[in-house]
């Protein structure tokens, strides 16, 4: 598979593949299954290199919406085109960090302890209403999703290149659930929204046989990693870099000219991370559309699923119901163009 992907016309060929099989169980959701392709073939520095390898890699992904929207289903079919270890965990009240990451168990055969592994030991994770289990199970997925290493015991063990989580979590509901602390949201690149698809899409649906469908794996892991490298080469001018700068400033309430929707709704702005997260994706929307540099309105495209998750929000905010979409809305309309 590497060696038939020296070239951006066999890479955007494999992309529309993967879009191609996705498809045929998603409708009428292209927009999204963009998005999130996007994420995978973004190249994220999330460390300094250490020896010969460069800490770089895929873009996590936190998937809101009502139940029924099929979020468990999108991942799951991105993972079949892809012939790589996926492993699904539902998170429940009960879960313990152990069963994510792993343990030590004492062998009364041999007389010593040995480790065994938890599910986050794979190339795709999908985290399965991740808002259900408490922060103390939560938090288990930092150290995977920040370094792309588990501890276990006194030894770590690094994760397999590519990896990939994405969290899904029902926002309606009230009981049961634990919200996401600031330090785990950061972790994950963008935050999409499923949104409802028309009614035409719906109708589609009905008419589909989904149980007859199959998904074919189109790619291999090798594949998304020379993919990315691509996309990682994509050209950024400092013009763009300043913009991105700058649409982050403008989300803080520390600045004497900030916006007025900032100044009363924002209690904590986009964080320097955000920053580089920002700037990953924009390289793929650049990549996607077809070009090798990026543009200002790549950078508008993708910078609400990167920001608006990050941005903390007022009690007043809350009480007016003013989204954090919203706000990123309006420092968009207000950053000057460059």
């Amino acid at each position: 598979m590497q060696a038939q992907l020296k070239t951006k016309e066999k890479a955007w060929e494999v992309i529309a593949r993967i879009e191609e099989q996705i498809r045929k169980v998603i409708i009428g959701q292209d927009d999204l299954i963009r998005r999130i392709l996007i994420a995978l073939f973004g190249r994220i520095p999330y460390s300094f290199k250490k020896g010969q390898e460069e800490k770089a890699g895929s873009g996590h992904i936190l998937l809101e919406g009502v139940p029924g929207l099929a979020k468990t289903l999108l991942v799951s079919a991105i993972a079949s085109t892809i012939d790589a270890k996926f492993q699904r965990i539902q998170f429940t009240p009960d879960m313990l960090p152990a069963d994510i990451l792993g343990t030590r168990i004492f062998d009364s055969k041999t007389g010593e302890f040995r480790t065994e592994k938890g599910p986050i030991f794979a190339n795709i994770i999908l985290a399965d209403e991740i808002n259900r289990a408490p922060q103390k199970t939560q938090s288990a997925l930092l150290e995977a999703m920040q370094e792309r290493q588990v501890t276990i015991g006194e030894t770590t063990y690094g994760l397999e290149d590519p990896f990939w989580v994405l969290a899904t979590q029902n926002p309606v509901e009230q009981e049961g659930v634990f919200s996401l602390p600031e330090a785990q949201l950061d972790r994950f690149c963008m935050m999409v929204r499923v949104q409802y698809p028309s009614p035409e899409s719906e109708y589609q649906m009905l008419s589909a046989s989904l149980e007859k469908t199959r998904v074919e794996s189109v790619t291999d892991p090798h594949a998304v990693l020379w993919i990315r490298q691509l996309v990682g080469d994509v050209f950024v001018d400092d013009k763009i870099r300043r913009y991105i700068v700058a649409i982050g400033q403008n989300t803080r309430n520390t600045r004497p000219d900030a916006l007025p929707i900032v100044k009363e709704m924002v209690m904590h702005g986009a964080s320097p991370r955000s920053y580089n997260h920002l700037l990953a994706m924009c390289r793929p929307v650049a990549f996607f559309r077809g070009r090798d540099y990026v543009l200002p309105s790549d950078v508008k495209y993708i910078a609400t699923d990167v920001l608006h998750h990050r941005i903390v929000r007022t009690i007043r905010a809350e009480v007016e119901n003013v989204a954090s979409d919203e706000i990123v809305a309006e420092v968009l309309r207000h950053t000057p163009i460059p």
